[in-house]
């Protein structure tokens, strides 16, 4: 994978977690499908749909995918089982290493890196603790510390000023729209990481 890096002088890099740094993404998709076909989906979750999602907190996820397929559905209670369904397939992440190796090279070098995700922190902590990411990472920013997850440029905000470095000398890594829409709200230069083979 060629990572398409903008021209500029930053001073911060941001990541996103499921599609940027890990390889999670088909492994979300499988379990949100179970999760939605336990709460009363009666095909396969749509592809397409999950992909354009990327990003978003998870609740906000299940509240689509149900106004979408015209579900009434418990939203912690589906949260809360997609989660669980997609810790069964934990063994299957594989990190997505042109990223990773982008950003072990810019710690290296002092500039400071976070991960701003839409996942649940534990599920988001546990994950960088399976990939041996979290001594990487000292700042790690989720929806649960923001008013608003992506596409609001909310997380990227505070994950620049937990590394004191300015929005606007910030690169951020990205794999789906909500984030890059995020991004560009935020003021940041970003680069698209293709999840989706």
């Amino acid at each position: 994978m060629k990572l398409d890096i903008p021209a500029g002088d930053f001073s911060g890099y941001i990541f996103d977690l499921d599609g940027t740094l890990v390889d999670t993404m088909p492994l979300h998709y499988r379990a949100w499908n179970r999760a939605m076909q336990h709460a009363g989906l009666k095909e396969e979750l749509s592809e397409d749909l999950f992909y354009s999602l990327g990003g978003v907190p998870t609740r906000g996820v299940a509240k689509i995918f149900a106004k979408h397929y015209g579900l009434q559905i418990d939203v912690e209670r589906v949260f809360h089982q997609k989660e669980a369904l997609f810790l069964e397939l934990k063994s299957e992440m594989k990190l997505i290493e042109a990223v990773v190796a982008f950003a072990r090279q810019g710690a290296a070098r002092g500039i400071p890196v976070s991960v701003a995700s839409g996942g649940p922190r534990d599920i988001v902590r546990h994950t960088l603790e399976l990939m041996q990411l979290q001594a990487l990472f000292p700042v790690v920013v989720t929806p649960e510390d923001v008013a608003h997850g992506k596409p609001a440029p909310d997380m990227f905000l505070l994950a620049a000023k937990k590394m004191g470095v300015a929005p606007a000398k910030c690169l951020v890594f990205e794999d789906a729209e909500p984030g890059i829409q995020a991004a560009t709200a935020a003021g940041m230069k970003w680069v698209r990481v293709p999840s989706r083979a």
